[in-house]
């Protein structure tokens, strides 16, 4: 995974604490205002890249998966079950969960495909599938891939991907799109906190962050 649990062993903390930042702060309300409209009414959830937890806490998302043993610490101290492992190799039995989050997660894998494709395998029929995630033609991608350049240790192993090429990756592991949601609409910085808690259903570029529903095919 280009290192990148070893990245995020190493920022955990940083990591941890960019949520409690003027501006995280701020934009992490807005994620989870947006995601509580798709992340409800389920049964059984798992996060795939749970991270340090900040997400599936809130949304009442019980279990957790990620490569990085740090960040997991910090999951576990906020009361969820996780397990250390790659969204490309799940630890769960087939049709387990009813929803699975990537929150962020396609961003940071070497075979995104193949995690969807375990997504999939771990949902039930007609199960939901939650993304949650920077899209190329927003003008955010733009402005992380800026940061990347510069050298930034996560942003430098990201990679953007286009509606169009989500949308065929979807289609080849067996999804259906529901839904798209549009947020954070405001020009791109990270440190002023944000004012718009605009909401759109579709797809806006020109928005920042984009949550994708989709249900597993019965």
């Amino acid at each position: 995974m280009r290192g990148i649990p070893q990245v995020f062993d190493q920022l955990a903390r940083d990591y941890d604490h960019w949520y409690e930042k003027p501006f995280g702060r701020s934009v992490y309300a807005l994620e989870l205002s947006a995601l509580r409209r798709v992340c409800r009414d389920f049964r059984q959830a798992l996060e795939v890249g749970v991270g340090t937890g900040r997400f599936a806490k809130p949304l009442g998302i019980p279990y957790g998966a990620d490569p990085s043993r740090e960040m997991l610490k910090l999951a576990r101290k906020r009361g969820l079950t996780v397990v250390q492992a790659a969204g490309e190799h799940l630890p769960f039995l087939t049709g387990s969960f009813d929803l699975v989050l990537l929150m962020v997660t396609l961003c940071f894998v070497d075979y995104p495909e193949d995690v969807l494709r375990e997504a999939y395998r771990v949902l039930s029929p007609g199960g939901r599938l939650v993304l949650g995630l920077i899209l190329r033609e927003s003008p955010w991608a733009a402005f992380y891939q800026e940061k990347g350049r510069r050298g930034h240790p996560l942003y430098q192993r990201a990679r953007f991907y286009s509606l169009p090429e989500l949308r065929e990756m979807l289609s080849r592991t067996g999804f259906e799109e529901k839904k798209i949601l549009s947020t954070l609409f405001e020009p791109p910085q990270t440190e002023r906190p944000i004012t718009n808690p605009e909401i759109r259903q579709g797809f806006h570029p020109q928005a920042g962050f984009f949550i994708l529903l989709a249900l597993k095919s019965s």
